[in-house]
This record gives structure tokens, sequence and C-alpha cells, in this order.
């Protein structure tokens, strides 16, 4: 008893040190966001930079560089200065998408970047106007075999289209993509029975949903998410091995030393899984990953070549 005392004082003592930060810039830090302030990225890059602040003794500034698609942030980290003082937080659309959807982009995306770690994944579900008589994916499935064309899904961003032309190509049927300008105008689409499904963010649709305006058919990852268990996946509604996920991670110009990046890597980690920022985050429907950068970067180089052949094989156009 007396051992198990002993380490058990161990622990706790640990915990309550100060931390030592093993990456330690030299300047300012920024955090390119690709995007507009609001939503999962800038929540993410605002909780972090204050801790990361206290950690490094420099100051961390959340830098939002919003544009077509996130192109105008990621060119700048990938021309940025490789020595930790510069990362974005870019997501699937500017880390795995764009490198095909785009005919040419100013960088190259695998070869210009560097993966530090997949940091939380927001939940992608599948929803319908309560008029269409379908309560699963599987259902939705038969009856788009049984209506060829005549089905509509609300498209209101890259992976969205991109989940729901995954569906349609592993199940074989004909829905019509209507095209809106943002998250919002989809939404308000589908609630007033203009579109009959939509692929968007939980954190969109929550209420709409808990409120019977809109209806959730499934959730688009490999596995259930914590915050809806009683949803199925739409693998496990009728397409097996079915997969999109929404996901956002660090990345930092692909010169970096790998030493800046593995400690940059463990301060990011170290912050991520602070219980205040890990609750957080969870109540606004995200899972929180934390991977290596090793895992990170394989799963990236897996993503970009999935969702090229979505892109392909549901001839999208490019841009």
């Amino acid at each position: 008893m007396a051992i198990k005392a002993f380490a058990l004082a161990v622990v706790v003592a640990a915990a309550a040190a100060p931390v030592q930060a093993q990456w330690q810039p030299t300047r300012t830090v920024q955090i390119i966001l690709p995007n507009a302030p609001g939503g999962g990225p800038d929540l993410i890059a605002r909780l972090m930079a204050p801790r990361l602040s206290e950690a490094i003794k420099q100051n961390v500034v959340v830098d939002n560089r919003a544009s077509n698609n996130g192109i105008l942030g990621s060119e700048m980290v990938a021309r940025g200065p490789a020595d930790g003082t510069m990362m974005i937080i870019g997501n699937s659309g500017t880390h795995a998408i764009n490198a095909s959807l785009y005919r040419r982009l100013p960088y190259d995306t695998l070869r210009d970047f560097a993966a530090v770690s997949e940091i939380a994944s927001p939940t992608l579900v599948l929803l319908a106007h309560p008029n269409v008589p379908a309560r699963n994916a599987k259902e939705l499935i038969a009856l788009a075999k049984k209506m060829p064309g005549k089905l509509n899904i609300a498209i209101a961003g890259a992976t969205g289209e991109l989940a729901g032309n995954a569906m349609k190509l592993q199940a074989n049927i004909d829905m019509q993509n209507i095209n809106y300008k943002g998250g919002g105008p989809s939404v308000i689409a589908l609630m007033s029975g203009e579109a009959d499904v939509l692929f968007t963010n939980l954190l969109a649709v929550e209420g709409h949903a808990r409120s019977g305006k809109l209806r959730l058919l499934g959730v688009t990852s490999a596995n259930r998410s914590a915050r809806i268990p009683d949803v199925p996946t739409i693998a496990e509604s009728g397409l097996p091995g079915y997969a999109v996920e929404m996901w956002y991670g660090l990345f930092v110009p692909v010169k970096t030393p790998p030493a800046v990046i593995q400690g940059l890597y463990k301060e990011s980690a170290r912050v991520i899984a602070l219980p205040e920022i890990r609750e957080r985050l969870e109540s606004t429907g995200h899972t929180v990953v934390n991977s290596t950068p090793e895992q990170f970067s394989e799963k990236w180089k897996n993503e970009v070549e999935k969702f090229r052949r979505i892109i392909v094989d549901s001839k999208m156009p490019l841009n």
C-alpha cells in the first residue's frame, strides 16, 4: 500500500508541476486559419493560442485569411517560414479535396506541407426533410432507386458534395445536386422542402433535428457519434465500408525540421487534452483525435487519394 501511495503522489506531483515546453520558438507564432472567423477551426485555434503562449513564452496570434476554399491561407503557410512560427489549421477540404478539385493550385498540397496532428473531427450527418419517406440511409437508397433523378441533395460545400457523390456511386443511385451559397441557405432549402436531403455538420442542424423539423438519417463517419449514439452510420445502414469524414488538422511548411514538428505536436496535444478544452470541443459536436505526425500523415495521404477517386468517378467539374 505504501508503494502505491508513493506512486500516486509522484503522478499527482508531476501533473501539478509547471509544464516546460519542448518547442521553443524565438518570436511570435502565427496560427493561420484559411477561413472566416467562426466555426470549428476558429474555435480550436482560439482555445489553443493562449495555452500555447503560456507554455512557449511567446505571443501566439490567430490570423484569419478567408478566401475561396482556403487557398490564400494555405499558400501563405506553404511559402512561410519553416521554423515552427507559422502553422495552419487545415481541413479535409483545404488539404485533401482541393488537391484534386483544382486543376492548378499555387502550391503542391502533398509536397509543400508537413502534417503535425489531426486535432478534431466534427460530426457530418445526412438529414432529410420530414416529408421524405425514409428513416435511415437504407430506406433513402431504396427510395432513390424507385425514383431515379427525382430526389435533390442540397450542396453547400465540397465535403458535403463528396459525401453525397460517394453514396450515389456506391449505392448506384441517381440524385440531383443543387448548389447553395453556404451552409445557412442549404439548411433553409431543406427545411422548406426545396431540397430533400443534405450532408452537413451536425452542429448547424442539431436543434432542428431535435425539434423534428429535420430528420437525421445517418452519420457519415466509420463510427457512430458519441453526441448522437442512437443514429447509425451510413455504413451500418446498407453501405458497408462507406466513410466520409470532415477533419481539422495542424500543418506546417514541409521544410520544418522534424524536431520542431515533434515539439509542436507534443505541445498542441497537451493543450487539446486539457479537460476544459476537450470538454468545450466535445460540447460543440467534435471528436477530439490528437494523432501523431506519423498517423496524421498517413491518413492525410489516404484521404487525398480517396477524394481524388470520388471526384474522378463522379465527374465533378474541376476549378
